[in-house]
């Protein structure tokens, strides 16, 4: 899908792989990649490509909520909380990732939460990336 409009462009460098390091143009992200021992990695010190993918995705879709919730005249609680968890696996020759977020959002009816969660999903860019491609589930809890 072709944006209509580049409004960000965000820019990282990855040398040494999983067992490398990741720095942001900018210098805000800085930091050891590691192998989890679930991987055949040593456990070192360090953060792996699925942990940025779930903390980008679960910050991206409050976003979305935030957005869509705005378009409909709802608040959404500064105590919204989104946990999102990347699995990763083989498929075929390869291998794939699958999510769950799970998402929390005090004092909002569940039929409102539904709706807003919904169209959220339909807003949220890496959603819109995921689609079709990765399995994503969302979970109210």
């Amino acid at each position: 899908m072709q944006l209509d409009k580049t409004l960000y462009v965000a820019k990282a460098e990855a040398t040494g792989g999983r067992e490398g390091y990741v720095r942001s143009d900018d210098g805000a992200l800085d930091m050891p990649l590691t192998t989890p021992r679930a991987l055949g990695g040593a456990g070192k010190f360090g953060v792996n490509p699925e942990q940025l993918f779930a903390a980008g995705y679960a910050a991206c879709f409050i976003g979305a909520m935030k957005v869509v919730a705005q378009r409909n005249g709802q608040l959404l609680s500064a105590a919204t909380k989104v946990n999102g968890e990347v699995g990763i696996g083989p498929v075929g020759q390869g291998f794939n990732i699958n999510v769950v977020l799970n998402i929390e959002v005090p004092d909002m009816a569940r039929d409102e939460l539904d709706t807003l969660i919904s169209a959220a999903h339909e807003v949220c860019p890496y959603s819109n990336a995921t689609r079709n491609n990765v399995d994503v589930v969302l979970n109210i809890i």
